[in-house]
């Protein structure tokens, strides 16, 4: 499945949480946090309001966006102002 973001929407996939501490001990998936980076994948058209481009690695803010599922990998349809930084 391919999606492409319209208007200054960003499809960003999302790091994966930690699923195990540094001692060893397994987190349960209702344990573990929700990430708030990842890497952008797809830009939509307002190129004047989005100022990442595809393969960035960036910050978001915890409770946005919408969850999409593709290829069962998880995806975040975020708006470029939830956007807060990119990593480097």
């Amino acid at each position: 499945m391919k999606i492409i973001p319209l208007a200054d929407r960003v499809l960003v996939k999302t790091d994966k949480s930690e699923t195990k501490t540094a001692s060893g001990i397994i987190i349960p998936d209702t344990a573990q946090e929700k990430m708030q980076s990842g890497t952008v994948i797809a830009v939509g058209s307002d190129s004047e309001k989005i100022k990442v481009s595809v393969g960035q690695r960036v910050m978001h803010d915890k409770y946005a966006g919408n969850p999409v599922k593709i290829d069962g990998e998880e995806h975040l349809l975020l708006k470029g102002a939830d956007i807060l930084a990119v990593i480097e």
